[in-house]
């Protein structure tokens, strides 16, 4: 690469005007492109994703550059004639500059943003066929609708000049906005395209003075952009993607997308502008109006496009952010269940530990009574005491488990023998208030694992809650069931009578979400241990509050034996 700018260098001071120079200078710039070509090819077929993207745009547009400069060779060594003042390969090294944008636009240098790959492939394709259009508008009809070399030769200097610069602009945002490794390969690239747009001003105004030629001075730092172009190809260091966090917005998505829509809404102003220009001839008035009609009808399918998929996007954010906000409001609801149960523990343990010394009394107390000389009644009261006691002592060893959050010994238990106790335990307390308390029970077992103690606790307590509430309304009949429905055990308290709406409010915040009673959380945090629920409902048969709870056997044969229905006798 040094040898072929020292011989260009050399030719340009030595040799006089000739065609050896001109195929010499040629040849030269052919060669140092091509090897820039070639040198981000690698990179391309190596990489994956949007940094393959990357590499292949710049190879593109580099590859693009070698193409225009073979069309030298053709005219200039090939046919041995002169490049034409208007030639058609003008618009190749125009175009040359849009793949090498398109690869800034793509930043890889930054984390991947989720602004949608079709949106932004499309705001690409908009400014591609802008830039196009400007093309067509302004240099394409003085080459083939009305030939004129000098306006043609100004409007593409000063049109090429103008996306120079553009890209001159990118390049420098890329190179403050980026790192080590790519602010390097930014600051070389953009180097080099600053040599080669001063380089090519000077050669432009050299041709404009008839003292440019093939080889000549004026293509010396020509030459120095495209090696500085190789070299930053051959000598890059740590260009990776950088891996990152996908964020869901980002300000140079809707910076891009508002430049494609500039781009689209100046089609307009173009249109007027052409129809007012009455200083060109009529002709190519016609042509630019068609043009940006057909510009516009293009862009317009476009934009209508990209209008449907940003709708798609939107909606699949939104989709996404609902369904965010909702495991949001799960995990809060689960925080705050947690906090409570933990105050709860926290109260419970306290309260069991309190309970514990009078307890322990009443067990001594009553194994003295039923070892001293009673009565057989008394001997009953006092058996009836001391088994009142020992209940008493295991469901505060439960609750002590329940606060120190230590899971329940599990075996298995018959939901029809815990449900008797827990009817007989509630029928001194039906008595006083003169409540008939009716149980339905299926033949057979209703098997569960599960700790005996709490669920014996969760039924008493949801049955004195049943009788109270029976009780303040005036009603006098509460019925106990349960049956299987699958794999599951569903025990149903209810009574025929229906609450008022305040009522149901207060059903609603009890047995709902937000539970405000203390011992229903104690309740549902047990059944949660046993992987069972709390249910309420309210309806023309009456109120029923359910409890669910999985069975260890949930496909049994069925009995073909009718339902039990057993009423307690009211205590003496």
């Amino acid at each position: 690469m040094g040898a072929c700018l020292a011989t260009l260098v050399l030719g340009a001071l030595i040799l006089p005007p000739s065609f050896r120079l001109t195929a010499a200078s040629d040849v030269i710039q052919c060669l140092l492109l091509f090897s820039g070509t070639l040198s981000f090819l690698p990179r391309a077929l190596r990489s994956r994703g949007r940094l393959r993207i990357f590499w292949s745009l710049i190879s593109t547009g580099i590859g693009l550059w070698f193409l225009y400069q073979f069309v030298w060779i053709y005219y200039e060594i090939y046919l041995r004639t002169h490049v034409p003042d208007m030639c058609a390969g003008d618009v190749i090294l125009f175009l040359h500059i849009v793949p090498l944008m398109a690869a800034l636009a793509l930043r890889p240098h930054a984390p991947e943003d989720v602004y949608g790959a079709r949106l932004r492939h499309l705001d690409f394709a908009l400014l591609i066929v802008w830039w196009g259009y400007l093309y067509i508008l302004f240099v394409f009809p003085w080459q083939y609708i009305v030939v004129n070399v000098e306006p043609y030769a100004n409007n593409l200097n000063s049109l090429y000049l103008i996306e120079k610069l553009a890209f001159l602009g990118a390049l420098v945002m890329a190179w403050f906005g980026s790192r080590s490794g790519w602010k390097n390969f930014y600051a070389n690239l953009c180097g080099a395209y600053l040599t080669y747009s001063i380089s090519s001003h000077l050669a432009n105004w050299a041709i404009s003075r008839h003292v440019y030629y093939s080889g000549s001075l004026y293509d010396i730092p020509l030459a120095a952009s495209m090696a500085w172009v190789t070299l930053a190809g051959l000598f890059i260091k740590g260009c990776e993607a950088k891996p990152g966090v996908r964020s869901i917005a980002t300000s140079r998505g809707v910076w891009l997308a508002r430049v494609g829509m500039i781009a689209a809404f100046s089609l307009p102003l173009f249109a007027a502008w052409a129809l007012m220009d009455t200083a060109i001839p009529p002709l190519i008035r016609s042509f630019r109006v068609i043009a940006t009609l057909a510009a516009a009808l293009l862009m317009g399918l476009m934009v209508f496009i990209r209008q449907r998929l940003l709708d798609r996007e939107l909606l699949r954010l939104l989709a996404h952010s609902r369904e965010s906000f909702a495991n949001l409001k799960r995990l809060q609801t689960q925080i705050t269940e947690s906090e409570k149960l933990a105050s709860v523990g926290q109260l419970v343990g306290g309260a069991a530990h309190e309970l514990n010394n009078p307890i322990t009394a009443l067990l001594g107390y009553s194994d003295l009574l039923l070892n001293s000389a009673l009565t057989p009644s008394q001997q009953e009261l006092a058996a009836e005491i001391s088994q009142n006691a020992r209940r008493t002592r295991s469901l505060v060893a439960s609750l002590l488990s329940f606060a120190k959050h230590r899971p329940a010994a599990m075996t298995t238990v018959d939901l029809n023998s815990l449900l008797r106790t827990a009817v007989k335990l509630s029928q001194p307390q039906s008595s006083g208030m003169k409540i008939d308390l009716h149980m339905e029970l299926p033949q057979g077992l209703l098997p569960v694992q599960g700790d005996s103690n709490q669920l014996l606790q969760v039924f008493v307590k949801i049955i004195d809650d049943a009788l109270q509430a029976i009780h303040q309304r005036g009603d006098h009949t509460l019925t106990v069931t349960a049956e299987r429905n699958g794999h599951l055990a569903i025990i149903n308290i209810y009574d025929t009578a229906t609450v008022s709406a305040r009522e149901e409010n207060e059903l609603a915040r009890e047995y709902g979400s937000n539970d405000s009673g203390l011992g229903l959380t104690a309740c549902r945090g047990i059944l949660g241990q046993h992987q069972g629920r709390i249910r309420w409902k309210n309806d023309d048969s009456g109120t029923a509050i359910g409890i669910e709870l999985p069975l260890t056997n949930p496909a049994p044969e069925k009995s073909t034996e009718p339902a039990l229905s057993w009423q307690p006798q009211p205590s003496a």
